[in-house]
């Protein structure tokens, strides 16, 4: 998605639940502003998952854990983050922890929810997703 286009409007309620509006939370790290903690940028990857914006969560993807493609599944309708914990990823860190619930609906209105660890490494002063583990 060009960072000129969104399919939420700044003065929205930001997805990732921090309760400011978008063009004051994520808006900045998908228009390419570096996200200032781990925390911060999983949000930010929270709600273009939310919004559909496979380019952020491939840019904010750590190179050497990268996938080539992105297939995000449309039928998926993100409805709620919440931080479980957080260990380092502040804004002097060089790698951080961030622990969280995101709840769903699916296509045929089953909810669920998706719990992981993820993890991230600081970079040329830029927050990256490595990787994570998903709860069973």
């Amino acid at each position: 998605m060009p960072a000129s286009a969104s399919p939420i409007a700044d003065d929205a309620r930001c997805p990732c639940g921090t309760g400011l509006v978008y063009g004051e939370c994520c808006a900045r790290a998908h228009r390419d502003e570096p996200a200032p903690t781990a925390e911060a940028l999983m949000r930010s990857r929270y709600t273009a998952f939310a919004i559909g914006d496979a380019d952020h969560l491939r840019a904010s993807w750590h190179p050497s854990t990268r996938p080539a493609a992105l297939d995000l599944d449309a039928g998926i309708r993100w409805r709620r983050l919440e931080v479980v914990r957080t260990e380092g990823g502040g804004p002097f860190d060089r790698t951080g922890v961030v622990e969280f619930a995101a709840r769903f609906v699916d296509a045929d209105g089953a909810r669920g929810e998706l719990r992981e660890t993820s993890r991230f490494v600081r970079e040329g002063g830029a927050w990256y997703y490595v990787d994570g583990d998903v709860a069973p």
